[in-house]
C-alpha cells in the first residue's frame, strides 16, 4: 500500500503549465513508439471535441479526458514518468507545432496563445518569460538513439530533413494538420490550442516511490506492455558501459540484443519475459554467493527480484562481471537446448527430463549449481540432477504445492554452491505407504503437468533411450486408444488414464496412431504401413517399439501390469535417492 498517493484531474495547462513542473522519462522506459495512426486518431478526436457539430463549445464545462499519467517524485524533484510518456511526448510535439505556426502569422490574442503554449513546453522565470533552453520534459531512455531529434524539435521548432524517427514524422504530421486547419478555418485558429490547453484533461497520479509506481502500473495497465524487470536492469548496464565511450555503448547494445535472442529462444517462463527469467535464475546464484561471503543464513523467502537487484543502488548491475555471468548462463542453457557435445548424453537426458518439471524451480536450482561449478564433473552433476528430479517428482505426486518445494532446496543452497551432494533433511522425506496410496488414487489425465513429468522420467530411465531431435514435439499417447475404449470398454474405465496406458510419442506419429486397434498402432510405432512395409523410422520411444515387437495385443491386464511396474520403479528411484522415510 502506498504511503502517499495523490490523484487530481488537471488540464494540459494545469499539468504542464505549472511553473515548477519538471518531467523525466527514465532510462529504463521503452522508446517513443507512437506513429501517424495514433497521432491522427488523437488529432481527429480533438478537432471533433473542440468544434462540435451539435452544440456550441462551452469553454467553462466541456472537457475531453485523455487518460492517466503515473509518476513519482525522484531525488532531483522531477516527476519521473512510469505511465503516460507516449501521451506527454505527443502533446509536446503538437504544442511545439502550434507554437511554430503561431509565431509566423498575425491573429487575435497571439501573445496570450504563445505565452500559454510556451510555458507548457519550457521553464519560465517569475515574470512568465520562457527559457527556450530549458524544456519541461526530459527523456533519458537508454534505448532511444533518436532522443536528440526530440530535443532539437522542442528547441528550434524544426525537424532534421529526411529524419525518419517517430518524433520527426509525427511532428511533421502535426505541422501539416495545423497548416490545413489554419488555411480552412483561419478564424478558429486561436481557439484550437486554447481549448486543448484548458479543456483537455488528464488524471495525474503521483505516488511516493518508484516501486509503488511500477507496482501500480503492472497491476492496472492492460493497454500495452507494462515495464518488465529486465527493462530497468538494462538501463543500469547501459549507463555502466556508456561510461567507456560510444564504442563500448554500441557493443553493449549488440550484446544485449544477442542475450535477448538467446533467452527468447530457450526460456518459457510462467511469469515475466524470457530475459526476466534469466535474471531470476542468476538471482539464486547471486543471493547464495552473497550469503556465503557474509556468513549469513539464506532466507526461505526470496525478496522481489526488482528489490534484490536494486539493493545498494543497483550495485550488482554496476559490475561488468555480472553481465558477463549472465551471458555465460544464457549460453549454457542454449548449449543444453542445442544438445552441445560439451555435455555427455547422460547429462542431457536428465536435463531433458527436468524440462518437464511441474515446477519452474528446477531451472533456478540447476542454474545455481552450474554457475558455482562451471567445470562440471559428470558423475557429481548426474547425482545432483537425479536427486533434484526425485524430490520434485515426489512433491508433485503428493501435490504439496510450489511454495513447499522451494524450502528443501533453499536449505541445500550452500551445498549446491560448493558442488556437494544433496542431503535433504528427514522432515522432507516421505513414507512408501503414503506415496503408494497417493499414486494408486491419482488420475494421470493429459492436462496435468505431473503426467508429462512422470512419463518423461519413465521414458528416459531406459539407458538405451535416446533423445528426440530438438525440434520434435512429444505428446501423450493412449496405448489402449480412447476410440477402442468406446467400442470395447475397459472393465475399469479409469484404467484409460492410468500411467500404465500412457507414453510419450512424437506429435505426427501420435496423430496417425489414434487408431482403434493395437495391431494398427504397432505398425505405426515401427514405421510400417498396413502391409508391413517400412515407410519411415517409426517412433524414437524404445518402450513402444518393444511393445510393438513383442505383443500381439495390449489389453487391460497389460495396462495394470505396466502401471504397477512404473510405480515400483518410481518408488525404487526415490529409495535410491534417499527420499523415503
Amino acid at each position: 500500500m502506498a504511503k502517499r498517493l495523490t490523484a487530481e484531474q488537471k488540464t494540459i495547462d494545469g499539468l504542464l503549465g505549472a511553473r515548477g513542473a519538471k518531467f523525466l522519462i527514465p532510462d529504463y522506459q521503452r522508446k517513443y513508439s507512437w506513429k501517424r495512426e495514433q497521432c491522427e486518431t488523437l488529432w481527429d478526436d480533438i478537432i471533433t471535441f473542440a468544434f462540435p457539430f451539435d452544440h456550441d463549445f462551452d469553454s467553462d464545462n466541456d472537457s475531453y479526458f485523455l487518460g492517466t499519467i503515473l509518476t513519482f517524485q525522484n531525488e532531483s524533484r522531477e516527476s519521473e514518468v512510469i505511465d503516460g510518456q507516449q501521451r506527454l511526448i505527443t502533446f509536446l510535439l503538437m504544442l511545439r507545432a502550434f507554437y511554430a505556426a503561431a509565431e509566423n502569422i498575425q491573429f487575435d490574442n497571439k501573445d496570450k496563445v504563445l505565452s500559454d503554449i510556451g510555458k507548457c513546453i519550457w521553464r519560465t522565470d517569475e515574470f512568465g518569460n520562457v527559457n527556450k533552453t530549458s524544456v519541461k520534459l526530459k527523456s533519458e531512455v537508454a534505448s532511444d538513439e533518436d532522443i536528440g531529434e526530440f530535443q532539437k524539435i522542442l528547441a528550434t521548432g524544426k525537424s532534421t530533413k529526411g529524419h525518419a524517427s517517430n518524433y520527426a514524422q509525427n511532428y511533421r504530421d502535426f505541422q501539416t494538420w495545423i497548416d490545413e486547419f489554419k488555411a480552412t478555418r483561419p478564424g478558429d485558429f486561436s481557439y484550437l490550442p486554447m481549448r486543448i490547453l484548458n479543456n483537455c484533461v488528464l488524471l495525474p497520479i503521483e505516488v511516493d516511490s518508484q516501486n509503488t509506481a511500477l507496482g501500480i502500473f503492472t497491476t492496472l495497465n492492460d493497454r500495452g506492455m507494462p515495464l518488465n524487470d529486465s527493462d530497468i536492469f538494462r538501463s543500469q548496464f547501459y549507463k555502466l558501459f556508456s561510461q567507456d565511450g560510444k564504442q563500448s555503448k554500441e557493443n553493449f547494445v549488440q550484446r544485449w540484443e544477442n542475450l535477448a535472442k538467446l533467452c527468447k529462444k530457450n526460456f518459457r517462463p510462467r511469469k515475466g519475459t524470457p530475459l526476466d527469467d534469466l535474471f531470476r535464475r542468476y538471482m539464486y546464484y547471486a543471493k547464495t554467493k552473497r550469503a556465503i561471503e557474509q556468513d549469513k543464513r539464506i532466507s526461505d523467502t526470496f525478496s522481489d527480484m526488482r528489490d534484490f537487484y536494486a539493493e545498494d543502488n543497483y550495485k550488482l548491475l554496476r559490475d561488468k562481471k555480472t553481465f558477463a555471468d549472465l551471458e555465460w548462463l544464457a549460453n549454457f542453457w542454449d548449449d543444453v537446448a542445442e544438445r552441445s557435445d560439451r555435455f555427455p548424453a547422460t547429462v542431457l537426458k536428465k536435463l531433458y527430463v527436468l524440462s518437464y518439471s511441474p515446477y519452474s524451480l528446477w531451472g533456478y536450482v540447476v542454474s545455481l549449481y552450474v554457475m558455482s561449478n562451471r567445470d562440471l564433473d559428470e558423475e557429481k552433476f548426474c547425482a545432483f540432477l537425479d536427486k533434484t528430479t526425485a524430490m520434485i517428482l515426489m512433491n508433485a505426486v503428493l501435490d504439496l504445492g510450489k511454495q513447499n518445494i522451494r524450502r528443501p532446496f533453499v536449505l541445500e543452497f550452500k551445498k549446491i554452491f560448493h558442488g556437494e551432494p544433496l542431503e535433504f533433511d528427514k522432515q522432507f522425506k516421505r513414507s512408501e505407504k503414503i506415496l503408494r496410496g497417493r499414486l494408486s488414487e491419482m488420475v494421470f489425465s493429459n492436462n496435468k503437468p505431473i503426467t508429462r513429468a512422470m512419463l518423461a522420467w519413465r521414458t528416459f530411465s531406459d539407458p538405451e533411450q535416446e533423445l528426440p531431435p530438438p525440434d520434435v514435439k512429444l505428446e501423450q499417447e493412449h496405448i489402449y486408444a480412447k476410440r477402442r475404449h468406446e467400442l470395447h470398454a475397459l472393465n475399469n474405465p479409469d484404467a484409460l488414464e492410468f500411467l500404465g496406458n500412457k507414453a510419450l510419442l512424437e506429435k505426427g506419429i501420435n496423430i496417425d496412431a489414434s487408431a482403434n486397434s493395437f495391431s494398427d498402432k504397432k505398425q505405426i510405432y515401427l514405421g510400417k504401413d498396413s502391409n508391413g512395409n517400412f515407410i519411415n523410422d517409426g517412433t524414437f520411444n524404445c518402450e513402444l517399439r518393444f511393445l510393438a515387437e513383442n505383443l500381439d495385443d495390449f489389453t487391460e491386464d497389460d495396462i495394470l501390469e505396466r502401471n504397477e511396474e512404473i510405480f515400483n520403479a518410481f518408488i525404487n528411484y526415490l529409495r535410491e535417492n534417499d527420499l523415503l522415510a
